[in-house]
């Protein structure tokens, strides 16, 4: 489970880590509530990319609020910003991969994959659309919930990228034109460090 954020000497506590400690305080218990309030805790404050409902139907928000957070209450200030794209044919596609190496421990695997897709939507690394705290976070979620394609990033590439890619050679797509990772002119784009 996810600890609460630790504050520097002399600083104050942000809404973003009031909401996730508020969060945690009314955890259950689940594999991933410490990830999914990390990711509600920052789509209330406005952070990360996620749309409306934070990509899933108003019906399953409320499901995975009360599964998650039982004794929180109706959770006010919803984002209306945006919805999910009408025109990302892939968006089915990647979430049959999700569901395919779906570890089947615990029914929030349905929605973290959901958020997993709709946090691929948005144009920044993957954990911070998610309003993960941080890479190794989104790292340590894909391992709860989707194990057997988590392991498949072996040499840790970015996990957008690594998604895309796995979509692309289930279709038999091979766009780079290097032999290997490795000597490709973009490893560096796909393989880089991200920003925390």
């Amino acid at each position: 489970m996810t600890k609460p954020l630790p504050l520097a000497a002399g600083e104050t506590q942000t809404l973003h880590q009031a909401l996730f400690q508020r969060l945690m305080a009314s955890a259950r218990g689940g594999p991933n509530d410490g990830f999914i309030a990390q990711m509600l805790a920052s789509w209330m404050a406005d952070r990360g990319g996620l749309p409306r409902w934070m990509g899933l139907t108003e019906a399953q928000f409320g499901d995975m609020l009360c599964r998650h957070f039982g004794r929180l209450p109706a959770v006010s200030g919803v984002r209306d910003d945006r919805d999910l794209p009408d025109d990302m044919d892939e968006l089915e596609d990647l979430r049959a991969l999700l569901m395919e190496f779906r570890a089947g421990q615990d029914e929030s695997e349905l929605w973290v994959a959901d958020l997993v897709v709709a946090g691929c939507t948005s144009a920044d690394h993957l954990w911070s659309d998610l309003g993960l705290f941080s890479r190794p976070q989104l790292t340590a979620m894909l391992t709860v919930n989707f194990p057997a394609l988590a392991v498949r990033n072996d040499r840790n590439m970015k996990w957008k990228k690594f998604l895309y890619k796995q979509l692309c050679e289930r279709e038999g797509i091979y766009v780079c034109r290097a032999p290997s990772c490795a000597v490709c002119a973009d490893y560096a784009q796909c393989f880089a460090p991200e920003e925390e």
